[in-house]
């Protein structure tokens, strides 16, 4: 069962490149990411199930409310059984950061950054970078308007320019900093936030104000808690690079 789950687990290395956050602080307007390793796909429910088996307290019906709520796996026919109704190689989803994170670390891996994984997404299947190309960014925005509850297998469409398939129109993926794109808690209040970051005026302060897929992303990220968990809401695992030997 294991090599069975390592064989499905291929990684691609991504990167090195410049990011350009949304929302950049202050003398990052520009992030340098080093090279890092990548699932080419997203998790699988299949993948996932084979974890489960191995680490039963992350079974829904073991698992602590703190580490998911409640619709975690609930699209599965049972805490150990996917059911007909789930793709075994569809990506899985209703899976919680805590989880993910878990899952991840089995594996001697990650949850990659946002800035790992928006470089990975912003290249086509031709680019490294495409964030500025307007049918690339209008291909984007078609697949999200796709309703979440469809997905297709993974790795079923061409790889963009890194190897990776579908970052974009099968699920939502949770990164490690989710959180960080704007704050991790509601502090607009007490003075320590620019508040033209939130709302209608973050638009106007965005740095690449035609990615309206990256202000969805964005939107969506700043919603989740550690413990959430939604039909749509995936996750692949990273890895830093062996270190070369001095």
């Amino acid at each position: 069962m294991k090599i069975f789950l390592l064989v499905l687990a291929s990684m691609t290395t991504v990167g090195p490149g410049l990011w350009r956050p949304l929302y950049p602080a202050e003398g990052e307007e520009e992030i340098t990411v080093p090279a890092f390793e990548l699932d080419e796909a997203a998790v699988t429910h299949r993948q996932f199930l084979e974890f489960v088996q191995e680490h039963p307290e992350w079974r829904r019906d073991n698992v602590g409310s703190l580490f998911a709520d409640e619709g975690y796996l609930d699209s599965w026919a049972g805490p150990g059984e996917l059911g007909s109704s789930v793709g075994r190689g569809h990506p899985v989803s209703g899976v919680s950061w805590w989880a993910a994170r878990a899952y991840c670390s089995s594996r001697d891996a990650r949850l990659p950054t946002e800035a790992e994984w928006e470089l990975a997404a912003q290249a086509s299947t031709e680019e490294a970078d495409a964030s500025e190309d307007p049918e690339h960014l209008a291909q984007i925005l078609a697949w999200y308007s796709r309703p979440g509850n469809q997905t297709d297998p993974v790795a079923h469409s061409e790889p963009n320019f890194w190897g990776v398939y579908d970052l974009h129109g099968q699920v939502w993926e949770w990164v490690d900093d989710y959180a960080s794109a704007l704050v991790a808690n509601d502090n607009r209040e007490d003075g320590t936030v620019d508040i033209t970051r939130f709302c209608g005026a973050g638009a106007i302060t965005a740095s690449l104000k035609i990615d309206y897929a990256a202000f969805m992303r964005i939107a969506f990220r700043s919603s989740l808690q550690a413990d959430s968990t939604t039909r749509n809401l995936g996750f692949r695992c990273a890895r830093d690079l062996p270190k070369e030997a001095p």
